[in-house]
Formats: C-alpha cells, structure tokens, sequence
C-alpha cells in the first residue's frame, strides 16, 4: 500500500509531496518533493490509497452564503455583527471541533492568507474529479484534510516551533522524536531534507496521517456540513496503530 502527503501552499516553492510505501515490516519514504508543482501533487494522488491534504478543502458555508448575498446588496442581519457571528463566517465545522479536540486554532480559510493556498487546492480538486477521482470532502475519497501539528500533538511528539528556517535545531528534534516513535519509519535519503525543510517533514506527518484514514483509525465526519466544508481527519489511535 501507497499513502502520500502534500504540505499544501499557494505556490510550489512551499510545497512539499511525500510518498509513504506500507509493508509488513513498517513504512518507508519512497518518495520526496520540495518544491513541488501541480503535477507532482496529482501524480501523488493518483499513486496512492490516500493522500493527506494540509490544506482546507472549503470554505465555512455561513461565509459562502454571507458573500454571495453580499454581492447583491446588503445583507440582510438577523442579530448583531459581533464575534460570535464573525467567528461563524471564519471558521468550519471542522475548525471548532478540533480546536475543542487538540486546543490548536487551524488558521481560518475565509480570513487568513491560507486562503490563497485553498484556492489553488480547489482547482487540484477539480482537476481530480475531471481525471475520475472522487474528491469527496469529508476524507471517504481519494484526499483527506489533515491537520500535521495536530497529528505530531496527538501522538505526543513536538508539534511546534519547528517552522522556518530559523528553527532548524527545533525541526531536528521534532525528526529524532518521530523515528524514535516509530522505530518501523524509514526515512532513507530523504532525512536529510526533512530535517531541512519543515515543508517535507510536514508532508510525511500528512503521508502518516492518511494512513490512519485508510485503516479507520482517524476522527470521520459527524456532521453533513463537511461534504461542503471539509472535514480534518485527526488520528485516534497511537502512532504505533499505524503499523498495521
């Protein structure tokens, strides 16, 4: 089995595909890109049982209605425009769920620049619906959203500060926690780069965090918002359950 990862970004100098290949003995990165193009993440895609997006697959649906009412004229309010009603417009289903689940606050698709990077993923999402892929949102299709800081939380590894490069020392030790984790994950020549680039670390979390999909051991939709939204697949089991 093939499971692959994509640190989504709006443009490939910020992307990055990991290939993850799943024997008896364990998993081996067989496959790593960064930078990465449309291409590669297709090809990724088409290669895999699943593949991990970090990336938001929607956009909160109370902001889709919000916009399009907008551009008609006012919008019609039916309360005050405070926080509440900003943070509805802001954040998915999803995005609350896991803050309440890890404490972590994914960054909002409508108000934050990720919105740039969501934007080039739902044009990868037609692109693979086109080719016959289903792009089912809440994760029971070819893609799944997963959220990598999260995953790393989950499973008791360092999950922050290990961004940019300014924090290389702090990358390391989020790499030597993960193969010490999981002593079955062969990096390869590709360990090099991931103690580089936080961008292909983050792509083999996303390639390890399909695999929970895959075996049904990660959080699924509760809730019929997320085939519009997206839905975050969050491990809920060890990293060790992914051994199989």
């Amino acid at each position: 089995m093939r499971t692959a990862g994509v640190d989504l970004a709006a443009e490939p100098d910020g992307t990055a595909v990991a290939i993850l290949t799943w024997t008896a003995g364990g998993a081996e990165v067989t496959g790593l890109a960064c930078p990465a193009g449309d291409d590669a993440v297709l090809a990724a895609v088409r290669g895999a049982a699943k593949t991990g997006i970090d990336c938001p697959l929607g956009w909160p649906d109370a902001f889709v209605s919000f916009v399009g009412a907008h551009r008609s004229g006012p919008v019609p309010m039916d309360g005050p425009a405070d926080r509440s009603w900003r943070r509805r417009l802001a954040w998915r289903h999803t995005d609350e769920v896991v803050r309440a689940a890890t404490g972590l606050v994914p960054l909002s698709v409508s108000a934050d620049r990720i919105g740039h990077t969501a934007m080039r993923c739902a044009a990868l999402q037609a692109a693979l619906a086109a080719d016959g892929h289903d792009v089912d949102r809440t994760g029971r299709g070819a893609i799944a959203e997963v959220y990598p800081a999260a995953s790393l939380k989950i499973w008791g590894l360092p999950w922050r500060g290990y961004k940019t490069a300014r924090n290389r020392e702090a990358l390391g030790e989020v790499v030597d926690g993960l193969l010490a984790a999981a002593p079955w994950l062969r990096l390869g020549e590709h360990e090099t780069l991931c103690r580089r680039s936080d961008h292909a670390l983050d792509a083999v979390v996303a390639a390890l965090a399909a695999r929970a999909v895959v075996l049904g051991r990660a959080t699924v939709a509760d809730r019929d918002v997320a085939r519009s939204e997206g839905w975050i697949a969050l491990p809920a089991g060890p990293l060790g359950s992914l051994r199989g």
